[in-house]
């Protein structure tokens, strides 16, 4: 039998919530019984330096910690869609936050306001990370919806559950207009060889 193993890269700015999305991300893979792997790195600055996390989710052994060819990229900077796209296999997710980056290197990508949107539905773009994460899950199925929604509950604040409930339903829902409009194609996600 064939294994998979998805690699995945979310970048963008201090202050996003991109750590703690890719937290949540392998927490809900982690729910759906696959071996997981993710790290983070930032800057030194608290806000707007850069932020990236990585997860690696596969049905079997990870070898290597670290994502080197990503099958599904999330940009929400000009900065990391720049540095980043390059890393990206051919055929893999490009999902870009449009609010902060305006030249994008590829027409294939799956281009949604993420972070404006996400101001106008809940008035601040706090939970933007958490829009996102809809977006993946919606344009990827890398997860299920029942593990990240699940993961979510368990890693958010308390009392705030019901919003980030709504806010993950709003990223899907975004995705869900996004490949409609790109003419129903569907994103499939590039299986790699483990």
């Amino acid at each position: 039998m064939k294994q998979t193993k998805t690699e995945i890269r979310l970048a963008g700015s201090g202050g996003q919530g991109l750590i703690t999305a890719g937290i949540i991300l392998a927490e809900a893979a982690i729910l759906d019984n696959k071996n997981v792997v993710q790290s983070q790195s930032y800057g030194p600055e608290a806000r707007g330096g850069a932020s990236r996390a990585e997860i690696i989710i596969a049905d079997g052994p990870i070898y290597f910690p670290k994502a080197t060819w990503v099958d599904i990229l999330l940009a929400m900077s000009q900065k990391a869609s720049d540095q980043y796209s390059f890393d990206l296999k051919t055929g893999g997710i490009f999902i870009v936050d449009t609010t902060y980056v305006n030249q994008i290197p590829t027409s294939s990508a799956l281009a949604i306001p993420i972070s404006s949107r996400t101001r106008e539905k809940f008035g601040k773009e706090l939970f933007s990370n958490i829009v996102a994460l809809g977006v993946i899950c919606e344009a990827t199925k890398v997860v299920s919806a029942q593990a990240l929604q699940a993961a979510i509950n368990a890693r958010v604040p308390d009392g705030t559950e019901k919003l980030n409930a709504e806010a993950f339903a709003f990223g899907r829902k975004l995705a869900k207009e996004a490949i409609k409009s790109n003419n129903g194609i569907e994103a499939e996600l590039i299986e790699a060889d483990s």
